[in-house]
């Protein structure tokens, strides 16, 4: 297995696993996300950014990630989504992308990384709580869709 960043011909697969995720969240019919919009932002306009762990010549997880700033703390970094197959998980994919991406965020000197996990998601808080992730109950989330 190795973890690097994305290139444009792993746009199909990113694209599935996004799919697999709403699936996996409860929300299959929420991706309105298309590859060609996925391929714009990731590689023509650099809104965000993908990291991909690769077995065997499969994408079998995927991390996207976008820089943001806090004006307490400065630059931050936010990751969207970490995702590995469900036939994948448990052997080390989600904390080689975790470990690549928290890298990512120390060289570009951000003071703070950011990430949401739904509550019922057990595994994921899991997860975060062994790697001494702060899990902070007191913010509440806004959104606006358009």
């Amino acid at each position: 297995m190795k973890t690097r960043p994305a290139v444009l011909s792993d746009v199909p697969a990113i694209h599935g696993l996004i799919v697999e995720l709403a699936v996996y969240e409860r929300e299959p019919d929420a991706v309105i996300n298309t590859m060609s919009s996925l391929e714009a932002d990731l590689f023509i306009h650099k809104r965000c950014f993908a990291e991909v762990s690769e077995l065997e010549g499969e994408i079998v997880g995927f991390a996207l990630y976008f820089f943001g700033y806090s004006t307490w703390k400065g630059r931050t970094l936010y990751l969207e989504d970490i995702y590995v197959k469900e036939s994948h998980r448990n052997h080390g994919i989600g904390q080689a992308l975790f470990n690549t991406v928290v890298e990512i965020a120390k060289r570009e000197g951000v003071r703070r990384m950011d990430w949401q996990v739904l509550e019922w998601n057990t595994p994921a808080i899991a997860f975060y709580e062994k790697n001494k992730a702060l899990l902070d109950g007191e913010w509440i989330n806004g959104r606006l869709y358009f």
